[in-house]
């Protein structure tokens, strides 16, 4: 089930957003960034902003009362972009992040938005094969990864982002 995330889902969605993307454990999964980056992916310092942000709707997806997947949705101008998809590395390949990104577009249409756009992190190939597969096409727009305490580049590549949108 695909719910809004309230301040109490944060400590279930810090651990679940750091377990996907960084870490041993995202190792499980195919979007770890574990191979490029060191440090934590997020905080609950972090994610309290998000969710207190009226223009940010945190999506969760729960089965059985645990939450396995979640989205960052941002309303900016005239798109919503897209953050954070994540998927719970054991659950990877079921369709949940598909089901996400469904989920994000009807958001987006309530919103009379009719645009989506999102970054990604210019080397991850088989991430940004995946979001094309989805309807999304690169902009051409780029943008220097940020460098903080959290983000510890590890890559010998230099990191950017690209940006992404589609269209609905």
């Amino acid at each position: 089930m695909i719910t809004k995330a309230t301040l109490q889902d944060i400590p279930s969605l810090t651990t679940l957003i750091n377990s996907a993307y960084r870490g041993e454990t995202s190792k499980k999964g195919w979007t770890t960034e574990a191979h490029l980056l060191e440090g934590k992916r997020t905080t609950e310092d972090e994610l309290k902003e998000i969710i207190l942000d009226s223009k940010n709707t945190f999506l969760k997806f729960t089965d059985d009362d645990k939450i396995i997947g979640s989205v960052l949705l941002v309303e900016k101008e005239h798109q919503l972009y897209v953050g954070m998809l994540t998927v719970s590395p054991e659950l990877q390949n079921a369709g949940i992040g598909k089901k996400m990104l469904a989920e994000a577009e009807t958001h987006a249409k309530t919103l009379g938005l009719f645009t989506l756009s999102m970054t990604v992190v210019s080397v991850r190939s088989e991430l940004i094969a995946w979001y094309k597969r989805h309807g999304y096409v690169e902009t051409g727009e780029r943008e220097p990864f940020p460098s903080s305490d959290i983000h510890i580049n590890i890559s010998d590549k230099p990191l950017e982002f690209i940006f992404l949108e589609k269209k609905i």
